[in-house]
């Protein structure tokens, strides 16, 4: 069905691990199957964090401001994950958040929704390894540069896109790019079939609008989980920007 969440503003905030405050995304977790987070930090520094792994489906984490230094087992030094950058966290890769700046907020989408987490006190990080093409569950770990990205052509007419390398490192699995409006756009898409189909508004405001969905505007920070058998249709102004991430990789 369809789930739109609208501004940060108007939402319960709730405190989680290591001094992190969260509003869930997708109230209802589409049954368990997954949860997406606006995570926050209000005040920056040294983050009370340890050395951990998930036992997980699929888990990426985009900032979207601040930054947050992480490191992460077999992938070098510890690095600045800045606004625009995104990492893919494949399964059971130990890591550890070490710093992060004021006001960091960062999405992070997980499958399933529910998922068990390990300390792992035997291992230090770095570990002095650098491994890209290491697989971890099937997965490759993925950091993409935002200000390295370039950007081609979205399917839907009147939009541009940089792909954030995620679909090769899952082997399909899933698809995440950073999507923008070149003018001002309305386009439209067929229903998308997949198992997963969500959209969190980065800048600007767009509208989403079908015969079963309603028209629903929104502004930066809302967000919507498209069904997967609705035909739709997107309105922008030019420079709007949204995060699009999809199960399986829809391109």
């Amino acid at each position: 069905r369809l789930v739109v969440t609208r501004r940060a503003a108007d939402a319960t905030w709730h405190r989680g691990r290591a001094g992190l405050t969260y509003r869930d995304l997708i109230p209802d977790r589409l049954g368990g199957r997954f949860i997406a987070s606006h995570i926050r930090i209000e005040e920056g520094g040294p983050v009370p964090d340890y050395v951990h792994f998930h036992k997980i489906r699929f888990q990426m984490i985009f900032c979207k401001t601040g930054w947050a230094k992480l490191v992460y087992e077999d992938q070098g030094e510890p690095f600045l994950l800045e606004a625009g950058d995104c990492v893919l966290q494949p399964p059971e890769i130990r890591h550890r958040v070490l710093e992060a700046s004021d006001g960091l907020e960062v999405i992070e989408i997980g499958c399933p929704a529910v998922h068990e987490t390990f300390a792992d006190n035997n291992m230090e990080l770095p570990t002095g390894r650098v491994l890209p093409v290491r697989l971890y569950g099937d997965q490759r770990f993925v950091r993409h540069i935002a200000a390295e990205a370039q950007w081609r052509p979205w399917h839907l007419p009147g939009f541009e896109a940089r792909d954030l390398g995620i679909s090769a490192a899952t082997d399909g699995l899933a698809g995440v790019r950073v999507v923008r409006a070149t003018d001002r756009v309305r386009a439209d898409a067929t229903a998308h079939g997949g198992e997963f189909l969500f959209y969190f508004v980065l800048k600007g405001e767009m509208a989403l609008s079908g015969s079963n969905l309603g028209k629903h505007v929104l502004a930066a920070d809302a967000s919507v989980v498209i069904p997967n058998d609705a035909a739709f249709a997107l309105e922008a102004s030019a420079g709007t920007e949204f995060l699009e991430v999809c199960l399986p990789d829809l391109a």
